[in-house]
């Protein structure tokens, strides 16, 4: 079965509020079996308009992908970053 990824890309407006999403967000990642590729770090910007902050997380499946966004646990931290934070993100299928 192909693992699922989360790809965003975020500009954070408070990076003090940030950590209080990290935290709510934890049960979440954790129930759906999230694996962190990276997590803001040094980035080249080589197309396009970048963001400050690019993360990219495995899960087991496509699916465990989206059912960790579309949990309670997670929409708890998305309410949070939503206020904070300005991102795009995806769920995209591994090969």
């Amino acid at each position: 079965m192909p693992k699922g990824y989360w790809i965003a890309r975020v500009d954070v407006r408070d990076t003090e509020r940030y950590k209080d999403y990290v935290a709510a967000g934890k049960p979440a990642f954790e129930k759906y079996g999230a694996n962190f590729l990276a997590r803001g770090g040094a980035h080249v910007q080589l197309e396009g308009t970048a963001r400050a902050r690019n993360v990219v997380i495995e899960f087991p499946s496509l699916q465990h992908a989206v059912d960790c966004y579309n949990s309670p646990e997670y929409q708890i931290a998305a309410k949070i970053r939503h206020e904070i934070a300005d991102a795009e993100m995806v769920v995209v299928e591994g090969i």
